[in-house]
């Protein structure tokens, strides 16, 4: 059981300047919600750092809220928190690989997330992982999003944009003999 093997952790990154989290949590199982949030403040907190919490219907959304605030905001970095149960259905599948593609999308154009939202078969599997005094993996998703900005702030300046960036060239109208636009 993986609960019972050690694992290393990383030494928790320092920071120069303040850092500043979002926390998006899909709250639909409200106990597990509360406990990896709980984690992922405390780990924020412990290097000095600042972090709002917004909630979203569910997993899915996730991805969205986090693309939608690096394009309108000013964090630093991510922590996506969250819980999704296998069902009778297909729909986890869905959830759970749709979610994690998501935000492995929005890593690889450099946002700095941590990803804490859990995928497991049962409710107990998921009280025991998010547990804030136990596994504690929103403590886990917080941390990997710092370490993600730490190495983001050893290499270079921060950019803004996710997804498709218009080009910066006007936009020109093609006119007729008279000097008229066309419409």
């Amino acid at each position: 059981m993986a609960s019972n093997e050690e694992h290393y952790t990383l030494p928790r990154p320092e920071f120069d300047a303040p850092v500043k989290v979002l926390i998006v949590v899909a709250p639909y199982y409200k106990q597990i919600a509360e406990q990896l949030v709980k984690g992922a403040v405390a780990e924020i907190e412990a290097v000095g750092g600042f972090h709002e919490v917004i909630e979203v219907p569910g997993a899915l959304e996730v991805p969205t809220a986090i693309g939608i605030a690096e394009r309108m905001s000013s964090f630093d970095a991510y922590v996506a928190l969250g819980c999704v149960i296998r069902g009778e259905t297909t729909h986890y599948d869905t959830v759970c690989n749709d979610s994690s593609r998501g935000l492995t999308l929005l890593g690889l154009q450099g946002l700095c997330i941590g990803n804490g939202i859990l995928t497991v078969e049962t409710y107990d599997q998921a009280a025991v992982r998010a547990e804030a005094d136990g596994q504690n993996k929103g403590g886990g998703a917080a941390a990997a999003a710092l370490h993600l900005l730490a190495l983001a702030r050893r290499w270079g300046s921060s950019r803004k944009g996710v997804g498709f960036v218009p080009s910066r060239d006007e936009y020109k109208v093609a006119g007729d003999s008279t000097g008229n636009d066309i419409a």
